[in-house]
């Protein structure tokens, strides 16, 4: 794999096990995120941040030894490059604006609805590629990564099963290296991505005309489709 994309790694502080698990399926699943560790306690997540130093932690806020918003306030957590999204049944107003006083990246509220769960990794996927590679932004890049209004009209409805924060995440591989034939396997691997989600936006991306099909022929087997953008192939045949 290659290591200016390589796996991050993830602590998810839930005491009650079945969410945990739950939520380690659905991440691993869905993202190129590896769960480190499930912590039931204050202590123990403690232990697994000195341990692992994790690039993110799903904070729950009610634990047997304390609060989750203790966590997020703790020198250990800040001298962590570390990012937190609280998953809590705290709805207070009280909690909520410490934990976004405190730093924290997102607040979802119990019970988790998974679409939310994944907008929020999502958006985390794309802040993280987005220092990775980029050195100065403009306004509208800003309003995309931070998913503020910006004032650009309205854009058209996309299709059914087509998320713009991962679509995004798509397109901005092809326009890095827009020179550059991807594969499957290589896109979704830049991106953090399923296999079958990565197919489904990249043939979306097809039918909008962003990207172009090359087949790749070998001597066995069946042929690789291939992708490149394509203004930049229209541009080189010319």
């Amino acid at each position: 794999m290659n290591n200016n994309y390589s796996v991050m790694d993830v602590l998810i502080v839930e005491d009650e096990s079945h969410l945990g698990l739950l939520h380690r399926e659905f991440i691993e699943q869905n993202f190129n995120l590896r769960v480190v560790g499930i912590a039931p306690t204050l202590a123990q997540a403690r232990r697994l941040l000195e341990l692992y130093r994790p690039r993110l932690v799903l904070l729950d806020n009610f634990l047997p030894d304390g609060q989750g918003i203790e966590l997020i306030n703790s020198s250990l957590l800040k001298s962590i490059d570390c990012s937190v999204i609280f998953i809590t049944a705290a709805s207070d107003m009280t909690t909520c604006s410490q934990a976004m006083r405190a730093g924290a990246f997102d607040y979802i509220i119990k019970p988790v609805s998974f679409h939310r769960l994944q907008s929020s990794l999502t958006r985390f996927m794309q802040l993280a590629q987005t220092l990775r590679n980029v050195t100065t932004l403009d306004q509208q890049s800003l309003d995309k990564l931070f998913n503020l209004p910006g004032s650009e009209q309205p854009e058209a409805p996309l299709a059914k099963g087509i998320e713009p924060n991962t679509l995004e995440l798509i397109k901005q591989v092809f326009i890095r290296q827009p020179e550059r034939n991807w594969s499957v396997d290589q896109v979704v691997e830049q991106v953090g991505i399923s296999k079958t989600t990565g197919r489904r936006y990249l043939e979306y991306c097809v039918e909008t005309a962003f990207i172009m099909v090359e087949m790749q022929y070998g001597n066995i087997g069946h042929p690789r489709r291939l992708y490149r953008k394509a203004n930049h192939a229209e541009n080189a045949a010319e």
